[in-house]
This record gives structure tokens, C-alpha cells and sequence, in this order.
């Protein structure tokens, strides 16, 4: 590809600059809801390398740049207009922020300059948006963009990563501008001592009942083969947080489930009998899968970062640098399997394992979350992506669904936002068309966004959208229910989803036995292009299993 990057001896337009600067950071598309203060910008894009993504809501736009963000590790780039547009990728933003994906977002702004305009459509963006962002500036004369370019990348894609905003007026996109872009330079982070290794090392080797935990911060940064090989090397039983799951492959004889309830589940007896937790990439944002207490099970804090520190999160050790490098280098120190008591996290695995395989081969209809979960299992091999968006059936998928891989199922446990989960499979989709990708979505959460439908089918998407119909905002109304309210306020109708996936050009389907599922779901995979599934799920088991048999449950003497 030719060298189009203007040069200090070729003035040019800021908005030209700014572009070039994205195609010397790598950015292959910009999803966007353009207006007329991005006209200098869409002009620059016009005959650039970079693909402009066109969505039907500035949601949309950034739910999918943030994860683009989270599956490659780049900043995802996402343009919004001003005013209205700006304050739409709000939820996009806090979405990234929390969910440690990074993200950039341009918008534009009115002339700062000279206006004839007054205050129409302006608010303070950049003061708006700096709680929801690791930066948020202005940019106020084209010569700076290339710095700016180059420290906003920087600042979304290191440890923390994050959301960054810039907001370009459309006078500063317009003038002239005599400088170059910046060359990006590799990071590369620090590494754990081995004064710090030494004593991680003694800490394990004294342990008698010692555990792994596989937090957000693992399914980061590529650390798969150095958990593995440090699983399989001391024989370590581990367990992983929603947001942690697929770093180590879920089918291992040492895997003891996933956190996806506080407490009170199977694998929190486990937890409770540790006497150490080596607590891999833990992210504060993540709902904590134990509650620490003076005296009582030791923790070693292993992440690229110190610890957040608060009441119930205190780790005697901190292994703060590269997390990869950190294992390898503790495994190697370690040296082979260690003379751990595993019989009793054994006998836990065996009662876990039990209770998530019942009802995965129920026939009621409508169809349960146990067999919903079984037939989207079956349907997808280890490479598979599945995308969450939020409700109950979260929970569901979190504890039954095995993942293989990392990044394969994408769910979002920080912000927990309703409507991403269509706009993420549909990156994933984009990002990897040679697997087979399936958003699953409530009804309620799937309408907030539905209308991204049409983007998908025009970028010729291969992807299948399974809406759990419960016509109800279902795990409010589970809370609901749980603290002995009334059923009132959270129903409502939905439209025919078949009709309504045929008006986009879309292929609907609608599931009226439940032996049906799971070969609407193999048909529509075969046939490729854009498929919505209607699935009516019954969810009283919510209620059953979740409530009543975790209570009733005792742990393992």
C-alpha cells in the first residue's frame, strides 16, 4: 500500500492528518453515525484505506468498536456528530470503561473559533464524558493531532484498557496544517522480580489446598498457553470469573466451574475451604467470587497492576507485571506437580458437574435454560463464538456452557448493559467469518438495539440471533418475585420476530417444540447469511434450581 501519510513539506487538511495518523496506527474500520460537523472527516475517509462501518445507532456504532477492541487488543475507533449524537455513545463508553475494552471515540463539535449558531445542539462533551473515560480532550488546532492521535492509543490499549474521546470542531478539521504523523513504537511491560516470584513460590508450596482463579484481566492479553502450561505443570485446580472464562479450557479434569453467582453456589465450598487463592488477572468491576477475611484464606494478587485494595479484597502478595511472563516465570520456579489435597475439590467437581447437566435433555416447552444452554453447546465447536447480551439467561450460560477458547463467549459482567449483545456477535461475525458466531439476547434487550439487523445483513454477516421470548423484563421480574413483590410492571408485547427479521432481509425462524431448537439452529448456521431465531423460554426454573436447590444444598463434609 502506498505511503499517503502527509509530511511537514505537504500541508494539508487537519482532517487528512488525523486520518492519516489512524492508518499509521493500524485502524482497519470506523463504525459511525455520521452528521454535518464530520464532513471534513467522512471526506478524508472517503480515499483512505480505512472501512467505514455505517450503523443504525451511535450504540451500535461503539458496542461494536469497543469489541473490536476486546478480541484484537487494538483500540476499536468509533465518529459520532455532536450534541444528541455525542451523548449516544455514552453507554458505549461506560461500556468499554468498565469492560476494559479499548476504544476511541471522535465526535464533532460546532466552530470554537467564530459561530453564527449560538448553543444549538452544544453541550460539554469532553466535561461529560471524563468520568466514563481514561481521556477526553478537545482537539484544538490541527498540529496537534498526531500527538494526540498517538497518546490516545497509547492510553486505550495499556493496561487498564479503556475508552478515550476526542472531539474535533469542524473549523479545526477544516484548516490547514503543516506536520506529520507519529510512528508507534511497541510496549512492552514490566516484569515481576524475583524476590516477589521466590516468595509466590514458597506461599504455593506450603499451601495444602491451594486454588487458580482465572479473572477478566487473563482474557486480555493472549495469556492461554501460560495458565495451561502452569495448570498442567503443578496440577493446580482452578476456577474462573464470567468474564475470565475460555483462558484455560473449561473440559479440564481440574476445572471446578465458574463464578457466576457471589456465593452460595457448589463451587463456592471449594472456595471456602482454600487456604490460598492465586487470583490471576482479578478485575474489581467483576462481581468478587469470595469475600476475603482477616485470618482467613491467603490470596496472591498476580495482574499487570497492584491491587485495588478495599474490605474484602486485601492480598498478602502482589506479582504485579506482565501477567504471562509472571506464571511462566512461577511455574519454572516450581518446577512440576506439587503434593496438593485435591480429593475434596474432586468430590465438588463431581457434584457440579451433576447438577449442571440436569434438564439439558428436557423436552418442556416452553424451553427451559438447562436445554437451551445444551443445544447452543452442541451446536458450536471449540472455536465458536457466542455473544451474551444481559438477563438472567447470563447466569445460565456462565455456569452450563463449557467454553474451550478464549474469547468465546463474549459477555459483558461489568456494565452489564442491555442491548450490546447483537452489535458484539456481529463484530465478532465481521472479525472471524470462517467461524460460526450466535448472539443470544432477551427480547427485552435485543429491542434496544434490533435495528442493527439491517447493518448486519447489508455487510453480508453470517450470524445467528437467538431472542429468548418471555414478552417480560425477566430477571427483574426473578428479582422481583424473590423479594416477595407483586408480579406487576415489568410485561409487555413484542412484535412477530419472524416478520420483523424478514423486513430487514433476514431469515426468521420461530420455535414451537422444543426438539426443533437445535436443528433450526444447525439449519440456519448451513444456510449462512443473517438468521433470527424466536425461542420462548419458560423460567421458572430461575426460581427452582437458582433460589431453592442452592439453598437447600450442603457442602461436602
Amino acid at each position: 500500500m502506498p505511503d499517503t501519510h502527509p509530511s511537514a513539506s505537504a500541508p494539508s487538511k487537519a482532517s487528512d492528518l488525523l486520518v492519516a495518523a489512524l492508518e499509521r496506527e493500524g485502524v482497519e474500520y470506523i463504525f459511525a453515525v455520521p452528521g454535518e460537523e464530520n464532513l471534513d472527516l467522512l471526506e478524508s475517509l472517503r480515499t483512505s484505506s480505512i472501512e467505514l462501518v455505517l450503523t443504525r445507532h451511535e450504540q451500535g456504532a461503539g458496542f461494536m468498536a469497543a469489541t473490536y477492541g476486546r478480541l484484537t487488543g487494538k483500540a476499536g475507533v468509533c465518529m459520532a456528530t455532536l450534541g444528541p449524537g455525542a451523548t449516544n455513545l455514552a453507554t458505549a463508553a461506560a461500556y468499554a470503561h468498565l469492560g476494559a475494552m479499548p476504544l476511541i471515540m471522535i465526535t464533532g463539535q460546532k466552530p470554537i473559533k467564530k459561530s453564527k449558531q449560538g448553543q444549538f445542539q452544544i453541550i460539554d462533551i469532553v466535561n461529560l464524558f471524563d468520568p466514563i473515560c481514561k481521556m477526553s480532550k478537545q482537539i484544538v488546532h490541527g498540529n496537534t493531532i498526531p500527538s494526540l492521535i498517538r497518546e490516545a492509543f497509547r492510553t486505550a490499549e495499556e493496561e487498564r484498557p479503556g475508552a478515550v474521546l476526542l472531539e474535533l470542531p469542524e473549523d479545526i478539521a477544516a484548516e490547514e496544517t503543516d506536520t506529520s504523523v507519529l510512528q508507534p513504537h511497541p510496549r512492552h511491560y514490566a516484569v515481576a522480580g524475583d524476590e516477589v516470584l521466590n516468595e509466590a513460590a514458597e506461599m504455593i508450596r506450603s499451601a495444602k489446598m491451594p486454588l487458580l482463579l482465572v479473572g477478566a484481566g487473563a482474557n486480555r492479553r493472549k495469556a492461554r498457553s501460560a495458565l495451561c502450561d502452569f495448570t498442567d505443570l503443578i496440577q493446580i485446580p482452578f476456577f474462573n470469573t464470567q468474564m475470565g472464562k475460555g483462558v484455560v479450557d473449561e473440559r479440564s479434569d481440574l476445572f471446578l466451574g465458574t463464578a457466576a453467582l457471589s456465593d452460595g453456589d457448589y463451587l463456592h465450598c471449594a472456595i471456602d475451604r482454600a487456604d490460598l487463592i492465586i487470583n490471576v488477572g482479578h478485575d474489581v468491576v467483576e462481581k468478587p467470587p469470595f469475600f476475603m477475611e482477616e485470618g482467613g484464606t491467603k490470596v496472591i494478587h498476580v495482574n499487570y497492576k497492584a491491587a485495588q485494595v478495599d474490605r474484602v479484597y486485601f492480598p498478602q502478595l502482589e506479582v504485579v507485571g506482565d501477567l504471562a511472563q509472571s506464571i511462566t516465570r512461577l511455574g519454572k520456579i516450581l518446577g512440576g506437580p506439587l503434593d496438593f489435597d485435591r480429593s475434596y475439590f474432586q468430590r465438588v467437581k463431581r457434584e457440579t458437574d451433576e447438577h449442571i447437566s440436569e434438564g439439558a435433555d428436557d423436552g418442556r416447552f416452553p424451553v427451559i435454560p438447562q436445554r437451551l444452554v445444551a443445544d447452543t453447546r452442541k451446536v458450536m465447536d471449540e472455536c465458536d463464538i457466542i455473544a451474551l447480551d444481559n438477563g438472567i439467561y447470563k447466569l445460565w450460560y456462565a455456569r452450563n456452557y463449557k467454553a474451550y477458547q478464549p474469547n468465546t463467549v463474549l459477555l459483558d459482567n461489568a456494565l452489564a448493559t442491555m442491548g450490546a449483545g447483537l452489535s458484539s456477535a456481529m463484530m465478532a461475525a465481521k472479525l472471524n467469518p470462517d467461524r460460526r458466531v450466535m448472539a443470544i439476547c432477551g427480547d427485552g434487550g435485543f429491542m434496544m438495539n434490533s435495528q442493527e439487523l439491517e447493518t448486519a445483513v447489508r455487510l453480508g454477516l453470517n450470524l445467528v440471533v437467538t431472542v429468548l421470548n418471555d414478552s417480560a423484563y425477566g430477571m427483574i421480574r426473578w428479582k422481583q418475585a424473590h423479594a416477595g413483590f407483586g408480579d406487576w410492571g415489568l410485561e409487555f408485547n413484542n412484535p412477530d420476530f419472524v416478520q420483523y427479521a424478514g423486513s430487514y432481509g433476514a431469515t426468521g425462524h420461530r420455535i414451537e417444540r422444543t426438539e426443533d431448537l437445535l436443528p433450526t439452529f444447525r439449519k440456519a448456521f448451513d444456510a449462512g447469511g443473517v438468521h433470527l431465531i424466536d425461542v420462548p423460554v419458560d423460567y421458572s426454573e430461575n426460581q427452582r434450581v437458582l433460589i431453592e436447590e442452592l439453598a437447600d444444598k450442603v457442602c461436602l463434609i
